[in-house]
């Protein structure tokens, strides 16, 4: 057997044994890349545009309800609310002009009856072009009946008026908003503090009240992403 020929009998029997090891762990190669892949694909963020971006440029006036079910639980939620979305907004949207909550608020303490005034004679009041109208229907910790289960839901619905439109009195947008904290079911007491959750639920109410109005990114598959493993950076 020359030379050339036992190289060549060698690279042949060199390349067996390496399909035949291949063959024992291969499928476990291209499950843990498939894997990867797959993780890769779920922690992918996209850029969304506003659902309303007619409060560039403009003043507005952040105006929150509740019932008083839901404030007698939770007695501050509307100044908190107000508060946050207010200074996101500010932040956020270009141009904007955002009347102080404060301001905001003492009007609607010296205004019993706002919520039954025309949209025009409240924007007319504050002195502002836009309005943007939270009415918190739904804000809980726990499932209804346990108290020992964290399972929180924010939920409003959010109406714009526009002070100079055809009909100033209709909004001219509403959405529909529902949020909920934490992200795993099965959180019991022992497993998180009432104070945590209830700061990340509202955490995410105003996040994702905000991202009506300014271009975001938000994750491609929400019910997949994990923020901790994220390398992108936080979305906003």
């Amino acid at each position: 057997m020359n030379y050339f020929v036992r190289k060549l009998f060698l690279c042949l029997a060199f390349g067996l044994v390496s399909l035949s090891v291949l063959g024992n762990s291969g499928c476990g190669v291209i499950k843990l890349a498939g894997a990867m892949a797959q993780n890769y694909e779920y922690q992918k963020l996209i850029e969304v545009h506003p659902e309303y971006s007619g409060l560039e440029d403009h003043t507005a006036a952040i105006l929150v309800d509740a019932d008083y079910a839901i404030l007698f639980e939770h007695p501050r939620l509307m100044e908190v609310v107000a508060d946050h979305i207010s200074a996101r907004l500010a932040k956020e949207v270009d141009g904007i002009r955002v009347l102080n909550p404060q301001a905001v608020r003492t009007w609607q303490y010296q205004t019993p009856q706002w919520n039954a005034m025309p949209l025009s004679e409240v924007a007319d009041d504050l002195g502002v072009d836009r309005l943007v109208h939270i009415d918190l229907y739904e804000f809980r910790l726990n499932p209804p009946g346990n108290q020992w289960l964290w399972e929180g839901v924010a939920a409003a619905t959010v109406g714009l008026a526009e002070r100079e439109s055809y009909d100033p009195d209709q909004y001219a947008e509403t959405f529909n908003i529902v949020a909920e904290f934490p992200d795993v079911r099965g959180v019991t007491r022992d497993g998180a503090s009432q104070n945590a959750v209830e700061t990340g639920l509202l955490s995410r109410f105003v996040k994702e009240t905000t991202w009506l109005f300014y271009t975001h990114t938000e994750p491609k598959y929400p019910d997949k992403y994990k923020p901790d493993m994220s390398t992108s950076g936080q979305n906003q």
